[in-house]
């Protein structure tokens, strides 16, 4: 009977009596099928000889320093596909929703909701035969004053650990570089993002300076994440200097990233450290195309620019007519290029390891789109969980090690001869991975920098 039923706006305020929330915002959706709640640190465990899980949240939006420890029961595990077309294998939990007089039990799935609106989205299948919507309308329950808030979480936030952190990027509005910014200051540390382009040195041997927009002196920091796109490398990279020269902790050394972006240097300090990599060329002249494609094993090949990211400047030459004409082409215009090996077997497939200080903290699969071959999440491949070998993460783990990087993500793809490595990158995304596996890569890296300064 429909007058039974409780009738919900689009918006509504509910509470998890049994998870220590007392008041959440969750979005009323009929067209999703199954529930979901923000949640970040998951982590399954046994009790009383079944299986739980732990997971931290923040209940309110754009507060970050507000945080709460739950534990549930562990119901189940599937693959979601998100709305941005990542693929996640999620934790469900049951728990009873309280929402206005009235209290069911109901399933969700535990995500990491940060680039979302809201922390709780209520979907169909928990509202089934219970309620009726009205989107029209909203918290036709009632909502809570920001002093009733305050009143509600006054012993849920975390005490300060104090350090004084920069990143030193380009965009605040990445998803990279806000997930970074918002894990700092969830484990209670001041934030500042600095953008590159806005700073400038003061090179001098007594008092060396970087100052930023307006004349402000950045001489106070105790930790600098250089988050650098390969355009501005340079300046980046100078930045970096000045701040190591300052005795201000980096969290990735400005040599580092320095010979990581140069693909050619990076190939060759990795081979020299006994990793495995495609069958590469380089020349500087088009005279030798035929014996340069041939010493790669032929066509089908790939062509790479140096000065290329993110899968641009990245060709597949399938005949030895076309990696004549594409090395030609690239020569013509004095671009500095390597001939690659193709390895057809990879099937558009390959595995990015994110190492964190000397340890592979998650791997994923990226999938290249039907007709492409360049797996890339920015050119529209999907991500998606995968158990690496233990020999993918030897390889993955010494790579960052020659490349001296405390951050890295390492490509890897696999080939009948065995694991074979294709690039290292010093400022890798983490849109891609933490969507795929959950996991808050960003407070990885927080860690890393506490672990620096021997805070635990």
């Amino acid at each position: 009977m429909s007058q039974n039923k409780v009738i919900l706006g689009s918006e509504e305020w509910c509470s998890f009596p049994e998870l220590g929330i007392p008041t959440i915002k969750a979005r009323v959706d009929s067209g999703a099928k199954t529930s979901a709640l923000h949640a970040i640190n998951i982590a399954p465990f046994i009790k009383n000889e079944a299986n739980w899980v732990r997971f931290d949240i923040n209940p309110i939006q754009n507060n970050l320093k507000t945080v709460i420890h739950c534990e549930a029961p562990l119901i189940d595990k599937r693959i979601v596909k998100s709305s941005s077309g990542f693929r996640e294998q999620r934790y469900v939990i049951q728990t009873n929703l309280e929402i206005g007089d009235s209290k069911w039990p109901i399933e969700m799935t535990l995500t990491n909701r940060d680039s979302m609106g809201f922390r709780m989205l209520l979907g169909r299948e928990a509202m089934s035969g219970r309620v009726l919507v009205d989107p029209e309308q909203q918290y036709l329950l009632g909502q809570p004053t920001s002093d009733s808030l305050k009143e509600l979480y006054k012993n849920s936030a975390k005490a300060s650990t104090g350090l004084r952190i920069g990143v030193l990027a380009s965009n605040p509005e990445l998803y990279s570089n806000k997930r970074i910014m918002e894990a700092g200051e969830m484990r209670g540390h001041e934030m500042h993002f600095l953008n590159i382009k806005e700073c400038y040195m003061k090179l001098d041997a007594d008092t060396p300076e970087i100052h930023y927009r307006g004349g402000i002196i950045l001489n106070q920091f105790d930790a600098i994440i250089p988050r650098i796109r390969p355009s501005i490398t340079f300046y980046g990279c100078a930045l970096t200097r000045q701040f190591e020269a300052l005795k201000v902790f980096c969290l990735n050394s400005a040599s580092a990233i320095t010979q990581s972006r140069d693909k050619l240097y990076s190939l060759q300090l990795l081979l020299n450290s006994g990793i495995g990599i495609p069958t590469t060329g380089f020349a500087n002249s088009p005279l030798d195309t035929n014996d340069l494609i041939k010493m790669v094993g032929g066509s089908p090949l790939i062509v790479k620019l140096l000065e290329g990211t993110q899968g641009k400047g990245v060709v597949l030459a399938e005949t030895k007519k076309a990696a004549e004409s594409v090395i030609n082409a690239f020569k013509s215009v004095n671009a500095n290029i390597l001939v690659q090996e193709f390895i057809k077997e990879a099937n558009g497939k390959d595995i990015r390891c994110f190492v964190i200080d000397g340890k592979v903290v998650a791997s994923i699969q990226r999938e290249a789109m039907p007709g492409e071959f360049r797996a890339n999440i920015h050119l529209g491949g999907t991500a998606s969980v995968i158990n690496v070998t233990m020999e993918e993460k030897r390889i993955a783990i010494k790579a960052a090690k020659a490349m001296d990087l405390k951050v890295a993500g390492v490509d890897i793809i696999r080939s009948s001869k065995g694991p074979l490595l294709l690039e290292v990158n010093s400022s890798p995304g983490l849109e891609g991975i933490e969507g795929a596996t959950n996991k808050d890569i960003a407070g990885e890296m927080i860690k890393a920098i506490e672990k620096n300064f021997k805070i635990k």
